[in-house]
This record gives structure tokens, sequence and C-alpha cells, in this order.
């Protein structure tokens, strides 16, 4: 067992849990958040969480309250902004030290959290890491290459450990809360008005196909997201979300595809416009992460690489379609692991998962998944 839980009886008025940092990983608390409602419906649920995620938690039933902080303040700063709040506990979802020292500076009495990164001197509920884990690491270049040598399927990280999912480690978390650990689907949050009005202020002035013409009632959304905070190992090449592109509009005469991403990713996102064709609208840099979630919502199925845009999708009820290289999809695949709904596509590189940002060899775990395949799966999401 990880750690023991509170007592039945215990119900905290004021709960503080402190969330993620990224997006993908945030979304995969919502199923832990969920429990966490169905164990306390009473208590007010105040999450913390950086300020570049708070619109993803607008609407959430999970949540009463959310504290936002900036990638610049400091942990005792932020402390002394909670401490009077009179939180009577705190949950600690991350793993890192600041997030641990945050609360701790808040006097927040009672603090639960995994106890490794010396954090268990912290910590009023230190949470032993699930033994049957996977602990990820990058693999080293002479460890790539003997795996390569070897010809072997390489486990997560070397290890020999089963996969488990990332969601269950904070499921594990509010377990120690007494809330049920057993899974439930990631799930967000849209109204009617946020997806009509997305849809209305993103795409009314856009023009596609060959006349010009607006997109109307008839066509097909389907999206495109080819970039990934995390680095360039996890992004399948451009030239191929492209070509997928290409051959499903020949088929698929209504497809309307949405290309989405950061600013930075307007280049790439340009590039498969000017390579597809003009039945591409890119709309990088030109959503909020509302109107983002709103087109996602849209969308009948979203051609993507890992990325926390892949989990919005998936928490929202679109299917996707994911290129798996450098992660892998049993430990932060999308939605609730094992869902048919989602194709996730694995070449055979005996390299693969090497949790790099960037490839040392010749990125052959994305290479090896051809665009014919990742046709094919589009075509199966459509006609699920």
């Amino acid at each position: 067992m990880p750690g023991q839980p509170l007592p039945t009886s215990f119900e905290p008025v004021n709960l503080l849990v402190r969330g993620v940092n990224w997006l993908g990983d945030a979304v995969m608390t919502t199923p832990a958040m969920l429990r966490l409602r169905e164990r306390f419906p009473r208590s007010r649920i105040t999450l913390l969480t950086s300020a570049k995620l708070v619109d993803l938690w607008a609407l959430h039933p999970a949540v009463d309250r959310v504290v936002t902080f900036s990638a610049d303040e400091n942990p005792w700063t932020l402390g002394g902004r909670l401490r009077r709040d009179g939180f009577d506990a705190a949950l600690v979802l991350p793993n890192s030290m600041r997030s641990v020292l945050e609360v701790w500076w808040a006097g927040i009495p009672k603090r639960i959290g995994y106890a490794g990164n010396w954090r268990r001197c912290f910590l009023t509920g230190p949470m032993a890491y699930p033994g049957d884990r996977v602990r990820l690491r990058q693999r080293g270049v002479r460890e790539i290459k003997r795996l390569l040598r070897a010809k072997q399927q390489a486990t997560p990280a070397g290890e020999d450990s089963p996969y488990v999912h990332q969601i269950h480690d904070y499921l594990e978390l509010v377990s120690a809360l007494g809330a049920d650990p057993t899974p439930l689907p990631p799930r967000l949050e849209l109204s009617k008005d946020e997806i009509e009005s997305a849809t209305a202020a993103c795409l009314s002035a856009q023009q596609v196909g060959e006349k010009g013409d607006r997109p109307d009632s008839t066509a097909v959304w389907l999206g495109l997201n080819p970039a990934a905070a995390y680095g360039p190992a996890k992004c399948w090449p451009a030239e191929r979300f492209a070509e997928v592109a290409r051959e499903v509009s020949k088929r698929l005469p209504d497809a309307i595809w949405l290309c989405f991403g950061a600013p930075t990713d307007w280049q790439t996102c340009q590039r498969i416009v000017e390579l597809a064709g003009n039945r591409v609208i890119n709309l990088a840099g030109k959503t909020s992460l509302r109107q983002l979630m709103a087109l996602l919502k849209k969308c009948r199925l979203l051609l993507t690489n890992d990325s926390g845009p892949m989990h919005v999708a998936a928490a929202l009820g679109t299917p996707v379609v994911v290129p798996f290289g450098s992660t892998s999809p049993e430990l932060t695949g999308p939605g609730e692991p094992g869902d048919p709904r989602h194709h996730l596509l694995t070449s055979a590189a005996a390299c693969s998962p090497c949790f790099r940002r960037t490839c040392p060899i010749d990125f052959r775990c994305m290479i090896g998944i051809p665009a014919e395949r990742v046709v094919a799966a589009v075509f199966e999401s459509i006609d699920d």
C-alpha cells in the first residue's frame, strides 16, 4: 500500500488541491478531482494552479474556486497568500519541492502528497510512491544504441515494472483522503454558447476551398495538432500530417481541417497548409484555451501528437488519432486507458519509448509510422 488513509470521519471544510503545471497532466488529474468531490460533497474545494491553466477549470463540477499563481511568484509569497484563506487540509498533486513548500509555508495543518524528492518532512501525510509504478527517466544514448544492437523491444525507462497509467498516481493520492481510486474518464466542461461563439469568432471570416467558400453546416470538421510542448521527439513529421490531410480530403470533400498550435507553431502549421491545400485553416496562436476547447469539441476527430490538446480533446469526447514515438501510450495515453474510440499508433522501434526531448539517432520511432496507416485510423474513427 502506498500509505495509510486518513480516518473515514475526516471531512475538511476548506480543502486546497495544489494542481499540476502542464496542460495534459492537468487533464489527467480530473478523474482524481471528481473522486475527491464525490468523497467530500459538502467541502469547499479550491484548486491552486498556474495562471496559464485557470480557464481549463471553468464550469468543472469538482472545483468550487480557483486560485492562481504566476511563473515568477516564489513559494513564500504564495504561501503567505494562502495562509489568509484558512485551509484545513491540502492535497499536493505534483512531485516538486516547490509545491510542497507552498502549502507548508501556508501553515495548512494537514498536508498529503508523495514523499519523494526530500519532501517527507514537509508533509503530515507522506505517501510512498506505489511500488508497481514505472519511474520515468530519459534513456541515455548508449542505452538506446545497445537496445538497437540487441533488437529487443524496450520497456519503459529500461525497467521491468508493469505499465500503469499516470491517472492512477493521482487517484492513489485522493485515496489517502478516503476517496474511491477506481478510474473515471477524464472530464472537462463547456457550455453550448462557448462552442457556438468560438466557432463564429474563429471561423466566420475564414475562407476555404478553391472558390474561397466559407464553411457551412455540411462541413466535416477535423483537427490537426502537429506540435508538442515537451520537444520535437514527440512530433510526427509535419509533411506526414499534410499527407494525411490531403488524402482524407480527397475521399471526404466536405472535410475542413483546423490546424492548432501555439504562436511558436505558426510556421509548422503554415507549412502543412501549403503542402495539404486550401482545406486546412491555420489557427496557431489564434485561440484562447477555452476557444481551443470549444473547437476541439466541434471536431469529429483530432490527429495529434502526444500533447496537452490530445488530452483536452479526449476529455471533451472527441476521438483522437495519435502517433506515439518517444513516449508511451500505456503511461500517458488520452482518455480512460483502453478507450476504443482512440487510435494510438506506435512503430516497432526497439528504443521506444525513450522519453527524450530530441532524438539522438534517426527518429525511427516516428518515421516508422507511415501516413497510410494514419489515414486508415482516421477513417476508422470517422466511421465509428
